[in-house]
């Protein structure tokens, strides 16, 4: 049997590998089967119509390109486009693409026949193939954020139990909504996605997916602009336990928020799990619609704290047990009672003591712990402050602080104070109020409406974004 055009297909794929991103070509190279090589003629089976839209809008060039370096010049792609359950006598839909300068333009219309024996309507997935079964739904969960990896304390008892609760009977306890809330680093993704893993386990057919909210919102403008919301909405409506991390980057987002209210009420009514996570509790999220806030209170809402001192000595020891290495307790208890501000800090001070010692072939001592924590505290410690970020915003302009307070609608005054009051809401605990009153004498809904047009402008304004960026490294140094 000759499988040549296998191995042709397999050196193309080589070539394409080295220009696309990894979770591109998972998602829409490596599902692609080779059929036959004939003429110059490359056949290639693809899962839907939709997959080899897709492609053709996407990757032609790069398809077009790589064949005809590895086929030769007058190479031709055979697209076999099998509807149904791809088994013996399944229907299939042919179309030939000529891979030379007569290729076929993009935007033409496409002949396909309908009711080809498929077992459903094509609904478009934003995470992985669209048409497929919801079984097959990558939940886009790490395996290493298991409840044992979870270390419990005082600090996450409730979150940890309540978790645990739900990953037992998905959408049959009280606690539907189960929303999580602290501050950044605790543990609330890890806790959240091992809710996940858990179900996954102890429910295979049940359809799990983890999406953290600036990704939701991302696929939804994309449905929008591509007429796909309705597919979008159907994609979410057959997840059996959706978990939403960093539900506070819907702030000020209108539409993304109606879309979630009708995907929440769909799950909640349907007996289905939603887990959330945020920063905050849903009584301090200002800038959300209260419909949609207060179906956020109808479960449990559980916080986490910053570890106690026993809870970050555990984490210590866990750690350095998994990753081999051997630390005395002094050092450990003296990283433990100086690094307190949370789980991610804490590990990242361990990591740096272990790239210490290796790099500067130390061993790893009391004074070398202390000489490294002293570094870091000074940087965890420095709290940034509304003044202090003004200043940095304003120094950028080259303007005086005083001018923030002045009330005109002078352009470049404006974007400097939506700047200041934008990084004030996302580098301090201050409320919208409190940067408010101090950036301006404006009220939170101003401030909210800084923040959205910052995001705006960062999402469509290159020049825009690289000011940002540039502010961002001036309040991190």
């Amino acid at each position: 049997m000759n499988n040549s055009y296998i191995a042709m297909w397999n050196q193309c794929l080589s070539v394409i590998k080295d220009n696309v991103q990894d979770i591109s070509y998972k998602t829409w190279f490596e599902p692609i089967v080779p059929l036959k090589l004939e003429n110059h003629i490359l056949t290639i089976q693809v899962p839907s119509p939709f997959f080899y839209e897709y492609l053709e809008e996407q990757y032609i060039d790069l398809l077009k390109k790589t064949i005809r370096k590895k086929v030769g010049p007058d190479a031709k792609l055979e697209y076999v486009v099998v509807m149904g359950n791809n088994q013996p006598g399944s229907k299939k839909c042919t179309v030939k693409y000529p891979t030379g300068n007569d290729a076929i333009p993009q935007n033409r219309p496409l002949n396909y026949p309908v009711n080809m024996g498929s077992e459903r309507s094509s609904i478009k997935n934003p995470f992985i193939i669209p048409g497929i079964k919801k079984i097959q739904i990558d939940s886009q969960l790490k395996a290493e954020n298991t409840f044992e990896n979870f270390i419990e304390g005082e600090c996450n008892r409730l979150a940890r139990a309540a978790g645990y609760a739900v990953a037992q009977n998905p959408g049959g306890t009280a606690f539907n909504p189960l929303l999580i809330y602290g501050n950044s680093g605790l543990g609330k993704t890890h806790l959240a996605q091992a809710i996940g893993i858990e179900v996954k386990e102890k429910f295979p057919d049940k359809v799990v997916l983890y999406v953290n909210a600036t990704r939701f919102s991302t696929q939804f403008t994309e449905a929008v602009r591509n007429n796909n919301r309705n597919d979008f909405l159907h994609f979410y409506q057959m997840i059996d336990v959706l978990i939403l991390d960093d539900v506070q980057e819907f702030i000020g987002k209108e539409k993304t928020q109606l879309t979630f209210f009708h995907i929440f009420n769909y799950l909640h009514q349907s007996g289905k799990q939603l887990i959330l996570t945020s920063d905050k509790a849903p009584i301090e999220l200002e800038g959300f619609q209260e419909r949609l806030l207060s179906r956020f209170k109808w479960g449990l809402t559980a916080d986490i704290q910053a570890p106690d001192f026993t809870t970050r000595m555990e984490i210590l020891k866990r750690k350095t047990y998994k990753d081999g290495i051997v630390i005395s307790k002094e050092v450990m208890e003296y990283i433990a009672s100086h690094i307190t501000t949370n789980v991610r800090e804490l590990e990242g001070a361990l990591v740096s003591l272990l790239a210490q010692s290796t790099l500067n072939k130390k061993e790893i001592t009391l004074p070398l712990a202390k000489e490294m924590v002293e570094k870091l505290v000074k940087n965890i410690d420095r709290d940034l402050s509304i003044s202090y970020i003004s200043k940095v915003v304003c120094d950028y302009f080259h303007m005086s602080t005083s001018q923030l307070q002045i009330n005109t609608r002078k352009r470049e005054i404006v974007q400097a104070r939506q700047l200041a009051m934008y990084f004030s809401k996302n580098m301090t605990k201050n409320s919208l109020s409190s940067i408010g009153t101090q950036i301006g004498k404006k009220d939170h809904a101003t401030v909210l409406h800084a923040c959205k047009m910052v995001n705006n402008l960062k999402d469509t304004d290159k020049s825009f974004r690289s000011c940002v960026n540039e502010i961002e490294k001036k309040l991190k140094m």
